[in-house]
């Protein structure tokens, strides 16, 4: 059967796509390799779906990185309030509670999947499910067909939108990328991206107690000091997660790659200096003026952190902080600054939200998303090799 377009891909991208064809009158195959289609975007946010965030373009862009501006045609055709837009055309009403992330009032990513694919419906999008692609057929330069397993499909525009191979639990692997390879287009080396970091040192398992509000982290490598990250942090048994984890980790795990671990240093002051957390010091002492070192630290942190920073300074807890030499306070009040972590692994893709890679940005039309090397193939989503931290940048 011949198609205008067939999309590759039944997830947030590729259902969005095969809509906005499909209203412009398309007669459109959508193939999707698992049991129904939104199957990530379903999980998305926790289950609750931030699809996108309130930021200018300008400030949007910028998250990404020096790749962000491979966006501003596409952002300037559809950004988050055309997007908010759209999902109020098909009865999904969304909102900014925090007044930055974009949610569904229903904070459930079922409403905002479940919308999408009734429109897929009335549209009249035809939808494949348990559909695997083997290959998308080209003649003289021009996708001419998509053979799958139950037979070939013919089309002469083809969207890829298959993701990547991040929570292989919910049915993603990387057989786009090898579609794509296949046809000449080079990958960049694809790493986890949005994922729970472990380190080397040990004594964050003893620290599980509560969220450390605010905290700012960089990396303690020269080619990398420019990077940082703040947020919420969580440690765990085996390392760190929290939000300022998950956005740092895309940038975090090529350099583990690259040199075995990677070493961090983490403000644990709501990014106060020295001189700031001096100062605040001393009014938590004037308030106690008999006070034991974990009793000031606790106006900063929880007790079991306060605890082990004492002792990776050498400092007893419970003794009287007005009695601590100059030179101990001054190696406590630095270590608050500057932390040391050395991240050492992670769990892969099977804990990763994100890719980071895909397919090369430099053999793709930013204007139309279309392939310089094959005409009238197409990329969208997360198979392209552009990522963002956390709070709706990526579904966005």
């Amino acid at each position: 059967m011949q198609y205008d377009l067939i999309v590759i891909g039944a997830g947030a991208a590729g259902m969005l796509a095969a809509i906005s064809a499909a209203r412009r009158g398309c007669r459109v195959l959508l193939l999707e390799k698992q049991e129904r289609p939104g199957t990530k975007l379903r999980a998305s946010g926790g289950g609750r779906c931030n699809i996108a965030n309130t930021l200018s373009n300008e400030k949007f862009i910028a998250r990404f990185g020096r790749s962000g501006k491979f966006m501003i045609p596409a952002l300037r055709e559809f950004d988050h309030q055309a997007l908010i837009a759209f999902f109020a055309e098909i009865g999904v009403a969304c909102h900014a509670p925090d007044g930055f992330r974009v949610f569904p009032v229903t904070h459930q990513a079922d409403t905002v999947a479940d919308a999408l694919t009734t429109e897929l419906k009335r549209l009249g999008v035809k939808l494949t499910c348990n559909t695997t692609v083997q290959q998308i057929e080209c003649r003289e330069g021009a996708v001419t067909a998509v053979v799958t397993y139950k037979g070939s499909f013919s089309a002469n525009k083809v969207i890829l939108a298959s993701g990547g191979p991040g929570y292989p639990s919910l049915g993603a692997d990387a057989s786009g990328y090898e579609l794509v390879a296949a046809l000449g287009h080079k990958i960049e080396e694809l790493f986890p991206a949005m994922l729970p970091l472990n380190t080397r040192e040990t004594w964050v398992s003893r620290c599980r107690a509560d969220t450390v509000g605010k905290v700012e982290m960089r990396i303690n490598l020269p080619e990398a000091r420019k990077l940082q990250a703040s947020g919420d942090l969580i440690f765990t048994e085996t390392g760190i997660r929290g939000p300022v984890v998950l956005d740092f980790a895309r940038e975090i795990t090529p350099l583990l790659k690259k040199y075995g671990e990677v070493p961090l240093l983490i403000n644990l002051c709501k990014g106060m200096n020295e001189e700031q957390i001096r100062n605040a010091i001393n009014r938590a002492k004037q308030a106690q003026p008999s006070g034991s070192v974990a009793d000031i630290l606790a106006t900063f942190m929880n007790r079991p952190l306060a605890g082990e920073l004492c002792k990776l300074v050498n400092i007893e807890p419970e003794s009287a902080f007005g009695r601590l030499p100059g030179q101990q306070r001054d190696n406590l009040i630095k270590l608050l600054t500057a932390t040391p972590l050395t991240v050492i692994g992670h769990a892969g893709f099977a804990a990763a939200m994100i890719t980071r890679g895909g397919v090369s940005l430099k053999q793709i039309k930013p204007e139309t998303l279309e392939s310089l090397l094959v005409k009238g193939l197409y990329f969208c989503g997360e198979i392209v090799d552009l990522d963002g931290p956390c709070g709706g940048y990526n579904l966005q």
